[in-house]
């Protein structure tokens, strides 16, 4: 049986953490040098004061040097002329009151670090104190889980608040950065500088899956967007897997533990996919139960061989972007921060915050994405995100699928850096098919069905991947191989496509 808790009193927070000495000492070494005042303007923000007035000088200050205006008592002065708060502390000779001494000038740099640590104490109490008053209400439907992920995220965003500085690179490390990028494809025989796809005609075409890049794969229904992400998935685990056994090093594997969320499939339901195509087995039949065996030993072995493999399915339906976003986070903790790849099935089955669904679903998905893009660069890594597209496509003579296609909302385009299409045309020619000839048709018939055969024979098993969006590339496409039985996609050997 459970133990029971025992309760604890919640203490009374009678003063928030703060130091408006410090705060007035800041802002006059600030109008007595404004070199200070560059150097300062942007570790802080004007909501990191405790003193408001102080936030509606420091934001003057802000300005001021924005606009290359010299920021003292006397410019700033007609900009407090009506302020009500400065007319309490004597009117806008405060100003002047705050260049009165000289101390600041020593400690600035000092003060704005306490002033930011205290304005980040004084958020964490803002959200523990909503933490608490979400606990204990219990009016509403009693959810724990979603309580602790959205503290999570809140605490998160302290966390993430004011990182402006620490993203500042100089320009030799972005190019130290970018010459190891180089030396690891150099290494890897060429055209791969990212995570592999485990497809080397997708390799080529985009160099590999690459950190903080937002990656968007489409297609309509049918198409294999999920079984070609679950291939891709793979390969990447299977490969950071073989990289560890031979003694490669985290940092230069071209695989990577990957992370996949699946709002569409059950995780066995993947499990299933990918134990199939690596047995050679039908996926239908193995549902169904149609193996002999044989097969089922091909199966465990299979399932043997891959018990290591670094993918880990999350496939909890209806993810908010910020569930995932904390999910991922707390994924990356429990694995010494080494995930290195991200996939999301699909992206219209992540849900925006209630603002943003408030607003419409094009709104919606605008959030959905930015949240994407967002946690590519937040955490480094690349993010393969499938997505819908519209029905406009089917209404084409031509079903090859454009940018313009992707569903609900422009911002997709937007946000990514890279955007794919899958598009197999032998989807479209079997729907075609005519009438299937029988003895005493005419020959028009016979003709007909003979000519979508020849058709079929062209393209069957055969995809297009189209890369119609890359940053950091050119667009273009490259022709799959397609084994529908397994849902494998490899790369085409041949000629005549």
């Amino acid at each position: 049986m459970a133990s029971i808790i025992p309760l604890q009193p919640v203490p009374e927070i009678t003063e928030l953490p703060q130091n408006v000495e410090a705060e007035a000492a800041m802002l006059g070494a600030m109008m007595i040098d404004n070199r200070l005042a560059d150097d300062l303007v942007d570790k802080l923000e004007p909501e990191h004061f405790f003193e408001p007035l102080h936030g509606r000088i420091f934001a003057a200050i802000k300005t001021a040097r924005a606009n290359d205006m010299l920021a003292s008592p006397v410019t700033l002065r007609p900009m407090f002329e009506g302020d009500a708060g400065m007319k309490e502390l004597g009117g806008p000779a405060y100003l002047a009151q705050l260049t009165g001494s000289g101390a600041g000038l020593i400690g600035a740099r000092q003060f704005a670090k306490q002033i930011y640590d205290l304005a980040m104490l004084r958020t964490l109490v803002t959200v523990g104190r909503g933490l608490v008053e979400r606990a204990m209400d219990t009016s509403e439907e009693v959810n724990p889980r979603g309580q602790i992920e959205l503290a999570e995220e809140e605490l998160f965003k302290v966390a993430a608040d004011g990182g402006t500085e620490s993203a500042i690179k100089t320009f030799a490390q972005a190019t130290t950065l970018a010459v190891k990028m180089a030396q690891k494809a150099l290494n890897s025989g060429g055209h791969l500088s990212g995570i592999t796809t485990g497809l080397d005609s997708i390799n080529a075409k985009i160099g590999g899956m690459h950190h903080s890049d937002l990656m968007i794969l489409a297609g309509r229904p049918g198409m294999g967007k999920t079984a070609l992400a679950t291939n891709i998935a793979f390969n990447a685990a299977q490969r950071y897997m073989r990289d560890r056994q031979d003694g490669i090093e985290h940092s230069a594997s071209m695989g990577a533990k990957v992370a996949f969320f699946s709002l569409e499939m059950s995780a066995d339901q993947l499990a299933t996919r990918i134990l199939a195509e690596q047995a050679r087995i039908s996926g239908e039949a193995l549902r169904m139960g149609k193996i002999s065996r044989a097969e089922f030993n091909q199966l465990a072995a299979a399932a043997a061989d891959l018990e290591n493999l670094p993918l880990f399915i999350d496939d909890t339906a209806g993810l908010t972007i910020g569930a995932l976003h904390t999910r991922m986070r707390r994924l990356q903790r429990r694995h010494n921060n080494e995930i290195g790849l991200v996939v999301v099935d699909y992206l219209q089955l992540l849900t925006g915050s209630a603002k943003a669904s408030g607003d419409g679903r094009v709104q919606e998905i605008s959030e959905i994405s930015r949240g994407l893009k967002t946690l590519a660069k937040d955490m480094n890594l690349p993010v393969l995100a499938l997505s819908q597209l519209s029905r406009q496509v089917e209404q084409r003579e031509d079903k090859r699928p454009q940018l313009s296609d992707l569903r609900e909302s422009g911002s997709i385009e937007q946000d990514a850096d890279i955007v794919m299409f899958v598009f197999r045309e032998d989807y479209y020619v079997a729907a075609k098919e005519p009438k299937r000839p029988t003895e005493g048709d005419n020959a028009k018939i016979f003709e007909d069905h003979a000519a979508w055969a020849t058709d079929m024979e062209r393209v069957f098993g055969l995809a297009e991947f189209i890369v119609a969006k890359q940053r950091h590339g050119s667009t273009g496409k490259v022709v799959l191989k397609f084994e529908p039985s397994i849902t494998r996609f490899s790369d085409f050997v041949g000629s005549g496509y």
